[in-house]
């Protein structure tokens, strides 16, 4: 953020008008949740903006996430937080008549499903529909979904029901838990994309929400032949497992992926190409000899390092945070978070044009794919990374 700038979140640098809208189908647990971004038409007058944090739980969650006293620092979170707001229409029509391709996105540990909408927005913006589900394997801040009420209670048949961030138990092996995890959200990227497939092809699908956004409205907008997945450290491996799974996605972003949770087994079995956008202080030299050993698995796949940039770069906190609270938390990097979204996005679009065989101009910034072409991206990893 630059000396004088004001914190928000940026609009996206595509040439499309960005519309979002949450989906719920199913209320219980095994049901699909995410929020979508996509390409919508231009409105006359002002677009309502969704706040950033959609529910006061989720300042609780994340104070309990980063075991933080919660009667203090909710308050002190919401007033930091609450306010902000994300620059997209809500529940704007879908630009009709086209087909767009997909992302699935998947969020970081103690995350929620609008914590990287910088992201989600700026690849919209470039002509994507992006969903970026809320995982509910314990692993976000705090999620929920909906309980049948008793019977005597008929007007008001459903209510809110918390999934909480869960803690390792003592003695407990974390890679066993993640582990668990990483498959679980999997299936849900899978559910989300089933999903959206149904959606296209026309079929009724009831919305839990209710959002007054029409879902029959995408029908045939899915180009479900170009689909992507993407995601942000744990986010990042399940989009690496996520190949394995389902044929469906032809290829992954993996931004500063936490390679932790995947078993070593499953490595041989990645034979679709995977882009690796990693931060300069984040990575070890076990993770990306683990990264190495998915590109002499596919050749097409790539590892850049942004440098100047941090693990939470990716995030929005980086947009929303100012000066006087990252030197107490590495949240921003040295590298502008504008500047670092940019690479970002232009190095994933090149990517995506390269495997989903995109028509658009992305192929422009093919060097950045490489490591090339912007003095703070280089090729693979720095020469100087943590054993750890």
């Amino acid at each position: 953020m630059g000396v004088g700038q004001s914190l928000g979140l940026p609009p996206g640098s595509g040439p499309h008008q960005v519309g979002c809208t949450d989906v719920m189908t199913d209320h219980t647990r095994e049901g699909s949740f995410f929020r979508l971004y996509y390409p919508c038409k231009p409105e006359e007058g002002v677009e309502e903006q969704p706040l950033w944090i959609p529910k006061y739980e989720y300042v609780v969650g994340m104070a309990d996430y980063m075991s933080l006293n919660k009667r203090w620092c909710v308050p002190l979170l919401n007033l930091a937080f609450g306010s902000f707001r994300v620059p997209v229409s809500w529940n704007a029509p879908v630009i009709p008549g086209r087909r767009f391709p997909l992302i699935i996105f998947s969020h970081g540990l103690g995350a929620f499903r609008t914590l990287y909408s910088a992201v989600c927005l700026a690849m919209a913006s470039h002509g994507f529909l992006v969903a970026a589900v809320e995982h509910r394997d314990q692993s976000a801040c705090a999620t929920y979904h909906y309980q049948k009420g008793p019977p005597e209670s008929p007007h008001d048949p459903l209510h809110e029901e918390w999934v909480h961030y869960r803690r390792l138990e003592q003695g407990e092996k974390e890679f066993k838990l993640r582990n668990c995890q990483v498959h679980q959200r999997v299936e849900e990227c899978v559910r989300a994309l089933d999903l959206l497939s149904d959606i296209n092809s026309g079929k009724s699908v009831p919305d839990t929400l209710q959002c007054d956004f029409d879902l029959a409205s995408l029908k045939d907008c899915v180009d479900l032949q170009k689909v992507g997945v993407m995601g942000h450290s744990f986010g990042g491996a399940t989009s690496l497992v996520a190949l394995v799974k389902d044929a469906r996605f032809r290829c992954a972003v993996a931004l500063d992926a936490w390679m932790f949770p995947i078993e070593n087994e499953l490595y041989p079995q990645v034979r679709r190409p995977v882009f690796f956008i990693n931060t300069e202080s984040f990575q070890t030299t076990d993770s990306v000899g683990k990264m190495s050993r998915l590109l002499a698995a596919c050749s097409p796949s790539r590892i850049i390092t942004v440098l100047g940039t941090v693990h939470k770069s990716h995030t929005d906190f980086a947009f929303l945070t100012g000066a006087l609270l990252s030197r107490f938390v590495e949240i921003r990097g040295r590298l502008e978070a504008e500047k670092a979204l940019e690479i970002t996005t232009r190095a994933a679009l090149a990517f995506l044009h390269r495997h989903l065989d995109l028509e658009a101009d992305f192929d422009q910034w093919d060097a950045l794919v490489e490591g090339k072409g912007d003095d703070d991206v280089i090729p693979n990893a720095p020469s100087c990374l943590s054993s750890l």
